[in-house]
Order: structure tokens, then sequence, then C-alpha cells
């Protein structure tokens, strides 16, 4: 394939399912080959068979990334078989939907374990290659609860906070040496994940939907956009940013729901 991407090799984590897949298929589309890893097979699967019956360039590892020294050995295979890296996604997350009081101390490392700690070891990893190539570009996945509070949210929410202010001072540490380091923040999209939560309390899901400027959820491939964006050459004067794709929420002040 042929577009804006075509030649580049981009990682994309958590890329079986949601934001994920649909950054790889329109990724694969614009020319890029992908590798996309996930930790189930099944999805894993799909996803490959659905890239190349579009036609799309593709690599697909089962991987949980918060085996960050296998995380870190993907990254530099890649690297090694391509001979470049150009985008790395970091996008897997885990989410723990419980009160402060109901939280443990397991919930709350596992969520920092994918959302912080392998956020941290990939970046570390791709920003290493990168700055010896003198190019590439870095994108991890924050949320707009890294921005705004939520009851019931507290490790997720905290964990995605850090992933923001990590990626500033990784966004100030590779930009000399022609690396980019930006964060998307994605709102209310409507994925495998968020669904479950909108089937178990739908007038919630409602409210909150109304809550919203633009008064919908986003789809995967609205954020699928945005990562492209900062991925390609059409945003090199951009670093450092943490790009809401939400709706215009993270514009009000929180409404209890």
């Amino acid at each position: 394939m042929t577009g804006r991407m075509a030649g580049r090799v981009i990682i994309v984590t958590g890329g079986s399912e949601g934001i994920g897949r649909a950054a790889c298929m329109l990724l694969a589309q614009e020319g890029a080959h992908v590798v996309l890893c996930a930790r189930r097979a099944g999805p894993v699967e799909e996803a490959r068979s659905a890239i190349e019956a579009a036609g799309g360039s593709v690599e697909a590892l089962q991987l949980d990334v918060s085996d960050t020294r296998a995380f870190d050995a993907l990254i530099r295979g890649v690297h090694a078989r391509h001979g470049r890296l150009d985008g790395l996604v970091n996008n897997a997350m885990a989410v723990t939907y419980k009160t402060i009081a109901d939280l443990t101390l397991e919930d709350w490392r596992h969520d920092f374990a994918v959302n912080a700690d392998a956020v941290f070891v990939g970046t570390r990893a791709a920003m290493e290659l990168m700055i010896a190539q003198g190019r590439g570009s870095i994108v991890n996945i924050s949320s707009l609860n890294g921005m705004l509070a939520m009851p019931a949210m507290a490790s997720y929410s905290a964990s995605k906070a850090a992933l923001i202010h990590f990626s500033a001072v990784a966004a100030m540490e590779a930009a000399p040496h022609g690396v980019r380091v930006n964060v998307i923040a994605p709102g209310q999209i409507m994925t495998p994940a968020t669904e479950v939560f909108a089937a178990a309390d739908p007038e919630r899901n409602a409210r909150v939907s109304a809550n919203i400027p633009m008064g919908r959820g986003g789809r995967p491939e609205e954020v699928a956009q945005a990562i492209r964006f900062l991925l390609s050459d059409e945003s090199t004067y951009i670093t450092g940013v943490c790009l809401p794709v939400d709706g215009g929420k993270v514009q009000q002040l929180y409404v209890p729901s």
C-alpha cells in the first residue's frame, strides 16, 4: 500500500480491539508496516486477519505489556528485524472500577503496571532507538480520567495522570534529537470495554453522553485519526502536548452522574 505512512514501522500495544485496532487498521491502510500486540491470542489473530484482508502489512504478537522485559525485547526485536522504528503507540490499558474503600493495593499496582510502568519501559526503549536514528514519534494514550476526577476510578485516573506528566518530560528530553512524544486523552469512546459499562447501566451512560458538548460518545476511528496525525509528518513541530479527543468534555467541570 502507498500513503502518508508508507514504509514506516509502527508498534501498537493493545492493538487487537477498540482504539488500538482502529489505529492499526488506519496506519496499515496508509502504508505502514504495523506490529500489534495484545494479551489475548484470539483477538490478536482476528485483528491480524482483518488487516491483512484489507491489504495491510502487519505482524501480530501475543504479549502482556506488564511483562516489561518481554515488552522491551519486543521493541528491540522489531527494530533489529526491520532496521528502523518510526512509531510507537502505547495504547494497552488496565482499569479497576472500585471506590477507594474497596480498592486493594494489588488493584492499584496492576493499573500502574500497565498504564504507567509499561509506558515508561516502552517509551525508554523506543527513545533510545529513535534518538540513534535521529527521528521517530511516540504517542502515549492516556484518558480524560487522567485530567478530570471521577469516583471509583482512583487507580486508573492516577496512573493515566502519571502517564501524561512522564510523557511531558520524555518530550523535553527527546526533542533535541528529532524525536517527538505526545499524548492523546480520549473521552467516552465506544470500545468493547466501555460498552460493558454502558450495558450495565444504560441510564447512567445516557446521562454521561448528554453531558458531552457534542452529545455523543466517540468512535475508535476518531481517536485513530488523531494518532495518525501525531505519528505523521503533518505534526513535525508538535511535541509534549496532551490532546483531548473527547467531544469537548474537558472544557466542562465535573458533572455528577
